[in-house]
């Protein structure tokens, strides 16, 4: 495990402990053990107090800081191997990991360039080993049934959509205040409807705009980012084009109903979606404890603690079960069947367009896009433009009024 924040603690902690009670079973692969065997972090300090808290919940693991943890913790043995730091830092840990021949699983965004991600994609057809990036929201059983109502054509055709995440200023000024510079809530957060729409909808990506505010965080005139919203357009098959506008902010005030506001609304010619976090779910109220210990609207689909019937406590939900699926998949490559057809097992697995890292290229070009475009508006050039695949490269950012552009990527994306 590389990195030990809130995403550790909120879907590979419960991960690993269930799988340390009861082994992964399937008629392919027989029994397999799962265990925590390394973490690497920058200092140190949160995998002590892990290993304290975990004591007999997971087995024994070691534990690796400083510069060089990541090679020490691929040098100490794993079969696979995850990566849940800041965004900003995926893609030297994920290519060291690849570069050992082991499986890596990476948070999202996978990497914030296509450069990166060919680096990466190339490495892991070069090592025979998986890459594979967590897109949680895709096992969502809300947007699972959008996509099977959209994939059986019972909604034909989308339109345009419209998505909204809202995070507390906690989450801001709290927990991401270490590495927050320089960083936006769309690169992070809005590359969950941009893996949706692209997965689910399919097209072709032509042109992303955006822009955001700043002065909450950080400085007014500074690089980082309080809220964004951004608009991406696709063109299908029939030559119809949709439009996708996504709204982001962690500057949300705390005492809010929810951890996390999602709302989501897809118009199609034939009927209209529309999904609540709020809508969907549960308000309750504890006198002295909501809304900010435990908040009004819980999303309970997620990763959520519960006392089953039988008396057993669990941690359950799609947040976890996306990190199960990748185990799965490792184990059914490694020990589905005979040595000798292990490459094509490995192709299977490589062609599950959801999370392998060569399926991500329009959604890592979104993200390269709205990287861009945001540093010029810092820079004082706001109302940028980047078009996809036109006659000047994959990636091309043009300023208003400006004959030129500014080649991102050269290659068709």
């Amino acid at each position: 495990m590389v990195g030990l924040g809130m995403i550790f603690e909120e879907t590979y902690r419960p991960f690993f402990e269930q799988l340390h009670r009861q082994p992964l079973v399937e008629r392919e692969f027989g029994c397999v053990d799962v265990s925590l065997a390394a973490v690497a972090s920058k200092t140190g300090s949160r995998a002590a107090r892990y290993q304290q808290s975990l004591a007999g919940k997971v087995a024994p693991f070691a534990s690796f800081d400083g510069d060089d943890a990541v090679g020490q913790l691929v040098r100490s043995g794993v079969n696979f191997a995850c990566v849940a730091t800041p965004d900003d830092r995926h893609f030297d840990a994920a290519r060291q990991i690849l570069e050992a021949g082991v499986h890596l699983l990476i948070e999202k965004p996978s990497v914030l360039t296509l450069q990166q991600l060919d680096e990466l994609v190339a490495l892991a057809e070069r090592r025979q080993v998986l890459a594979k990036v967590v897109y949680h929201k895709l096992l969502d059983p809300d947007h699972k049934r959008l996509r099977t109502f959209y994939h059986d054509g019972r909604l034909q055709h989308v339109n345009h959509g419209y998505c909204s995440l809202l995070e507390p200023k906690s989450i801001a000024c709290g927990q991401f205040a270490e590495w927050i510079t320089g960083r936006n809530p769309g690169t992070y957060v809005a590359v969950h409807y941009i893996k949706l729409i692209d997965f689910t909808f399919g097209g072709r990506l032509k042109t992303i705009t955006a822009t955001g505010q700043r002065g909450i965080v950080g400085p007014a005139r500074g690089p980082t980012w309080d809220s964004c919203q951004m608009r991406m357009i696709y063109e299908y098959d029939s030559g119809r084009e949709a439009a996708f506008d996504i709204h982001t902010s962690w500057v949300t005030p705390d005492n809010f109903p929810g951890y996390v506001e999602q709302e989501v609304q897809f118009r199609f010619d034939n009927g209209v979606w529309n999904g609540h976090s709020r809508k969907r779910g549960v308000e309750c109220t504890i006198e002295g404890e909501t809304p900010h210990k435990t908040k009004i609207t819980i999303n309970n689909h997620y990763s959520a603690p519960f006392l089953e019937p039988w008396g057993d406590r669990s941690q359950r939900g799609y947040g976890v079960e996306v990190i199960e699926r990748f185990a799965r998949e490792v184990a059914r490559v490694e020990w589905g069947g005979l040595a000798g057809d292990r490459p094509n097992r490995l192709r299977q697995a490589r062609a599950l367009a959801y999370n392998d890292l060569a399926a991500d290229r329009q959604t890592v070009a979104a993200v390269q896009a709205l990287e861009a475009i945001l540093a010029h508006q810092a820079a004082g050039r706001p109302d940028a433009v980047v078009r996809v695949n036109d006659d000047r490269g994959g990636l091309v950012l043009y300023h208003p009024g400006s004959a030129g552009g500014e080649v991102l990527y050269g290659p068709r994306v």
